[in-house]
């Protein structure tokens, strides 16, 4: 294509595209939040990435209250974990999917030989007797956790891989597509069941596309999220192969399913889909997961928002530049604040442990932003009050804020602990 056809985005329009492809352009609902809502969420997002970390909520909780404001947990659980109108599988890392995409992950399933970890692979190729042992069991006992099929577990110390034989063999098993997740245990333990007593008779009987024609539909569904993307930013999202990829995209960009675009500053090609909304201004307010489809591949949130983010759960707390749980806060069209959080459960407490915002922000109204936004958070998770830890610049005007917006009856009062049950 002509260089003179390929059309010039600004950083701004494009930064706008991208969110409201994830959604962060329409306001929340004034009602209720229901199932319909939810279903809607997940198919616009098209992955929802899970994560074990509990120290303020499951994270793929997360992306819906982001989006669509306070809503009942349960109602996603019913699509998850009853309804199944999504499945669990590998896709960016561990993510819920519309059930749509089962069979365009199923070449996937089919090369668990090549892609899958090699302690799955080994145990396959060592003792496929004892596969297929386990198989059988779930299918006479299914739905089953892994535990209820534990073995002796090997001596290998240090490594959030320690699983047991039965687990190895229940996620090679999960990887190749003869079991699925039936649902996840208040503890996030999956539960293992035969895919064909989990997923409906019609995902089940559509047809298996052929690999390159699944792999364009993943970028294709990837372009649809993403609103603006380069190539590795369509990748990232199903964590596809480069080649892969690159001739999926040249074969959507002829049939005219992608549009090139230059944007400015992004020091490289980039690709539009042609149905994304190009709102002119976002009046967005939200807390964002750190697993958040929006700011998971940190580059693209560094080019896109200009806005430096590291995960620092893994790092010794001593070097921890802004905390172990940090959710970048989004007003409007830019992240302009972090903060760690932690959902004290027993004590009623939603801890803000550091707040660190931006340079150039104003500061009194990002923080009186972000306190209505923490608020409205510490009631999605049943907590009582608000309480900001002094650490991080924001941290002295967001601790004045978050104590002006508390309810009247309950500023006069210190927080009263109460023992509370675990939120799932």
């Amino acid at each position: 294509m002509p260089v003179s056809e390929v059309e010039r985005l600004t950083a701004g329009s494009a930064r706008r595209i991208a969110l409201a492809a994830q959604g962060f352009a329409d306001p929340r609902p004034a009602g209720a939040v229901g199932l319909r809502q939810l279903r809607r969420m997940v198919e616009r997002l098209a992955v929802v990435q899970i994560d074990s970390v509990n120290v303020l909520s499951r994270s793929h909780y997360l992306p819906a209250f982001s989006r669509l404001g306070s809503y009942p947990r349960g109602a996603l659980d019913e699509l998850t974990a009853r309804r199944h109108a999504v499945f669990e599988y590998w896709a960016h890392e561990a993510s819920f999917l519309p059930v749509r995409l089962h069979p365009y992950l199923r070449w996937r399933m089919a090369a668990a030989e090549e892609l899958a970890w090699g302690n799955m692979v080994r145990l396959q190729r060592e003792q496929p007797g004892y596969v297929a042992e386990v198989l059988d069991r779930v299918r006479a006992e299914g739905p089953v956790r892994a535990g209820e099929l534990l073995d002796e577990r090997p001596q290998r110390s240090g490594t959030m891989w320690n699983w047991h034989p039965a687990k190895v063999a229940l996620e090679w098993l999960f990887f190749t597509g003869a079991v699925t997740a039936a649902h996840r245990t208040t503890n996030f333990e999956k539960v293992y069941d035969l895919t064909e007593r989990v997923l409906s008779v019609e995902v089940l009987r559509s047809p298996t596309p052929d690999p390159a024609d699944a792999v364009r539909e993943l970028v294709r569904t990837a372009a649809r999220a993403l609103g603006v993307a380069t190539e590795r930013d369509l990748r990232d999202y199903f964590r596809l192969r480069p080649d892969a990829t690159r001739r999926a995209i040249a074969e959507l960009a002829d049939a005219g399913a992608l549009q090139p675009v230059d944007v400015a500053g992004w020091g490289a090609p980039a690709w539009l889909h042609p149905e994304a909304r190009r709102p002119r201004w976002i009046r967005a307010r939200a807390l964002l997961s750190p697993f958040d489809s929006l700011v998971w591949e940190r580059p693209r949130v560094e080019r896109i928002f200009g806005f430096r983010y590291r995960l620092e759960i893994y790092t010794p707390a001593a070097k921890r530049v802004h905390g172990y749980y940090v959710l970048p806060f989004l007003l409007g069209d830019q992240l302009v604040a972090r903060v760690d959080l932690k959902a004290d459960r027993q004590a009623g407490l939603l801890r803000v442990q550091s707040a660190h915002g931006e340079e150039g922000i104003d500061r009194p109204a990002v923080a009186g932003a972000l306190a209505d936004e923490l608020r409205l958070m510490a009631d999605w998770l049943e907590l009582d009050h608000v309480v900001v830890a002094d650490r991080g610049d924001l941290a002295p005007e967001l601790g004045r804020q978050a104590r002006a917006c508390r309810p009247a009856t309950e500023r006069s009062a210190e927080p009263a602990p109460r023992r509370r049950q675990p939120l799932s």
